[in-house]
């Protein structure tokens, strides 16, 4: 019969024995467990579509993410879901266009429309944060492509780069309504003078600056001048450099440059094509 000191140590032993092999079992069904935790949480987002009426005389229709697309003659999209901070999964769906067999991936280009402002103001603010940039002071003291015409409006309140980021700078022009694949592309000036091949109207101030928020597409056009003026870099040049890179959108552009426009109908300035 064994001590009590040998028993204990052979009890020891045993719950140490136990503990390692338990560890090495959940490390060995950890990866299968995660991916099945990730393949239960991708069916809750392709089949939560909310019920969506269909006609006046039916009840809704449930739908999931396909039947979705099919509703909508939408042939692709791309799917992101963000957890804390970081992309817990991304996934394509269909195909980039229709009539195409060329499958929507995570390395498709979409157009991301005006939700890009937001990426455009983070690296105008990184210009403030270095002092090349102020957001109080007159935007015309640092244009120098173009200047945003003075009249009654801007005798005392001045367009400034708070005001046309926050959208009360009192510019016109909502938005753009882009130009086809494969016809002129204005430039830039040519949009804020309103000149063909632009397809808007003439950007200006209409309202005097800081007494009202007004959506304006516009003033985000003359916060892109500012940045090529202050900074002697094309826009997509700078974005690149100064914001997509860091944060390792490597399949983003602010490019229009034709192998790039693919799988959009239309071009759109100054917003910005993401994967």
């Amino acid at each position: 019969m064994p001590s009590r000191s040998a028993a204990r140590f052979i009890l020891i032993l045993a719950i140490s024995l136990s503990l390692i092999i338990s560890a090495i079992a959940q490390s060995k069904s950890g990866p299968a467990r995660k991916n099945a935790d990730l393949a239960a949480r991708i069916a809750r987002v392709e089949a939560g579509i909310p019920p969506i009426p269909i006609s006046g005389t039916e009840p809704p229709e449930q739908l999931n993410l396909v039947k979705l697309m099919q509703l909508y003659k939408c042939p692709g999209l791309s799917v992101a879901v963000i957890d804390n901070f970081k992309i817990a999964w991304a996934k394509g769906y269909g195909v980039i266009e229709a009539g195409s067999n060329t499958p929507v991936t995570l390395h498709t280009l979409f157009q991301a429309g005006s939700i890009s402002k937001p990426v455009a103001a983070t690296g105008t603010l990184s210009l403030v944060e270095h002092g090349k940039l102020s957001l109080d002071e007159n935007v015309n003291l640092k244009l120098k492509s173009w200047r945003v015409p003075d009249n009654e409006f801007t005798k005392d309140p001045k367009v400034t780069l708070r005001r046309i980021l926050s959208h009360s700078a009192g510019l016109t022009v909502h938005g753009f309504p882009g130009y086809e694949a494969g016809s002129p592309i204005p430039t830039l000036v040519q949009i804020l003078n309103g000149e063909p091949p632009a397809n808007t109207a003439p950007i200006r101030v209409d309202m005097v600056p800081g007494t009202k928020f007004r959506y304006s597409g516009g003033g985000v056009t003359i916060e892109q001048q500012l940045v090529m003026d202050v900074t002697g870099k094309t826009f997509p040049q700078f974005m690149r450099q100064t914001v997509l890179e860091k944060i390792g959108m490597l399949d983003s552009t602010r490019s229009l440059s034709p192998n790039r426009a693919k799988p959009t109908t239309f071009l759109r300035r100054p917003w910005l094509a993401r994967c």
